[in-house]
């Protein structure tokens, strides 16, 4: 099966580098993990997808205004573990689609990208708290191929 087309909401697993590591000049994340994509436009050169990320992370948030919870129904339906997750709102990866950083779940099977779509609800609740992330000044994202 195909790499899935991105789309705002896709649970991928993704090679994801935090701005702090990348601030210390570290070029390779040091975990992949699944991550929420937040945007998709186009490139502007060649059309390709842009895409932006979020993390999932099980650490949890100091401001609950910085991050969501998945709810244990969704993580189930994703396929992810049962631990608590949060999907971090104040650090973002943006590269063009699919980029060398996209992991497979199952080795050779590119559809394995994709775990499924956040429900409207939550990527709504994600989309607003990382605009508002961005207006305080308090989101980044680090570029990774474009």
């Amino acid at each position: 099966m195909p790499l899935p087309t991105p789309v705002a909401g896709l649970v991928i697993r993704y090679a994801f580098l935090w701005r702090e590591e990348a601030t210390r000049g570290q070029e390779e994340a040091s975990k992949d993990r699944p991550c929420a994509v937040i945007l998709v436009t186009q490139n502007d050169e060649d059309g390709s997808p842009l895409v932006t990320v979020l993390p999932i992370t099980h650490t949890p948030p100091r401001d609950d205004r910085l991050a969501v919870e998945l709810p244990h129904a969704t993580k189930r339906r994703l396929g992810l573990d049962d631990a608590r997750s949060w999907i971090v709102v104040t650090d973002a990866n943006r590269f063009l689609w699919p980029g060398p950083d996209i992991r497979f779940t199952r080795p050779g099977d590119p559809a394995s990208a994709a775990y499924g779509l956040l429900p409207a609800g939550i990527f709504n609740e994600v989309r607003d708290k990382f605009i508002a992330a961005v207006h305080a000044r308090k989101a980044g994202q680090v570029t990774r191929t474009v």
